[in-house]
């Protein structure tokens, strides 16, 4: 197998993007991605192209709309779908297809319009309920804000977690957002504001919750021998995971962890030789609130149960611990469900090269990325180095 790393990176502002298609979000990100690699569409080898359901676009096989508005037909395309972690299932595979001997140039691409006009969020958040087990659980009506609040109300039930501290996750993310200007929400919020927030979904209120985002990313993805030819500041690959959990709720165990991320971090730290104190800036799925606190236990950056704790000393800012989510993450940059696995390698990929500006985390040199399907379905963790 050969080495791999990222050499280029594209994205588009995070939002609800009334003014652009699928197809122009998508071309958007995969202009800067060119742009950032100094390549041109012709050097691209094969594309992974990661869209979470056809419903928002309202087409069947929208990868292939989107090849071709990014004129790079005929070549290898491939839909990825993996719920919310689909981009970071379609970077998997490119990295795969380029660390084969495949090809050498690969292109993972996420993109998705979850906002179309006379969609209400109540339709959006009923369908996205459809990801949870639709024979056993769907029909009694339970949506993602209930999922994650089932695991809330069992963290806090088991390890004294607090709904101030769920709070002071939303805090922080909407700190570092007020700093991406590619995020959703740019404006920094008060504990005192979180928690006098309406109830969505006892104990997450409107600050525990992620936006309904529209959006695009992508990465592009080169062998050792071209990398080092084109780039400057490759980012190698070091390390991917690949967890799942069931998807029906009721067959877990445990509603205080996701046992998919605890295998797919096991797997990466495994690969890239390293563990959970090596990492220098970490970008976690925080749908939820009680998702980012989850993730830090499940993880390994500190003991099951204390993942209350690791915010609350603000262990998980920068000049804590373990920064994480310092481009706002979910929360505040916004969750465009096809996009969001390749945004967190667009965060980290510019954390590792210092380009990260005002949420520059200093000296990062190992970085990792944790993205959840649905509720823990699919979980992919990857773990890059300078």
């Amino acid at each position: 197998m050969r080495r791999v790393a990222v050499v280029g990176v594209g994205m588009t502002k995070f939002g609800v993007l009334a003014d652009k298609s699928l197809r122009e979000m998508a071309f958007e990100a995969f202009k800067e991605a060119l742009e950032d690699a100094n390549l041109a569409p012709k050097d691209i080898e094969s594309v992974y192209t990661a869209i979470n359901a056809d419903h928002f676009s309202s087409q069947v096989s929208p990868g292939a709309s989107v090849m071709e508005y990014l004129g790079l037909n005929p070549k290898p395309n491939i839909r990825i779908e993996a719920a919310c972690a689909s981009s970071s299932a379609a970077i998997r595979l490119a990295w795969l297809d380029v660390a084969s001997g495949l090809h050498d140039i690969a292109l993972a691409l996420g993109v998705e319009k979850m906002n179309e006009a006379g969609r209400t969020t109540a339709e959006i958040i009923q369908f996205m309920g459809t990801g949870g087990d639709i024979t056993w659980e769907n029909h009694y009506g339970p949506t993602f804000p209930g999922f994650y609040a089932i695991f809330a109300i069992n963290h806090m039930h088991k390890y004294g977690t607090t709904k101030e501290q769920l709070a002071m996750v939303a805090v922080k993310n909407h700190y570092y957002g007020a700093m991406n200007p590619k995020a959703h929400f740019q404006r920094e919020i008060t504990l005192e504001q979180a928690l006098k927030s309406p109830m969505i979904s006892y104990p997450l209120q409107l600050y525990d919750c992620c936006p309904i985002s529209d959006g695009a990313a992508c990465a592009i993805l080169a062998s050792e021998d071209v990398a080092k030819k084109i780039s400057d500041t490759p980012i190698w690959i070091t390390g991917l995971g690949l967890g799942t959990s069931s998807v029906a709720l009721h067959n877990r165990e445990d509603y205080a962890t996701i046992p998919g991320t605890v295998e797919a971090a096991k797997q990466a730290y495994k690969m890239a030789r390293v563990e959970p104190r090596d990492v220098d800036v970490a970008c976690v799925h925080d749908c939820f609130t009680i998702a980012e606190i989850m993730a830090y236990e499940d993880l390994g950056f500190c003991k099951k149960g204390e993942g209350g704790k690791l915010i609350e000393e603000k262990q998980t800012y920068i000049g804590g611990k373990i920064p994480v989510n310092v481009d706002g993450g979910l929360k505040a940059k916004g969750h465009p469900t096809g996009a969001t696995g390749a945004a967190m390698t667009y965060e980290i990929v510019k954390q590792l090269r210092g380009e990260a500006g005002k949420r520059q985390v200093p000296n990062a040199e190992i970085g990792l990325t944790h993205n959840v399907g649905a509720h823990g379905t699919y979980v992919c963790v990857h773990i890059y180095r300078r």
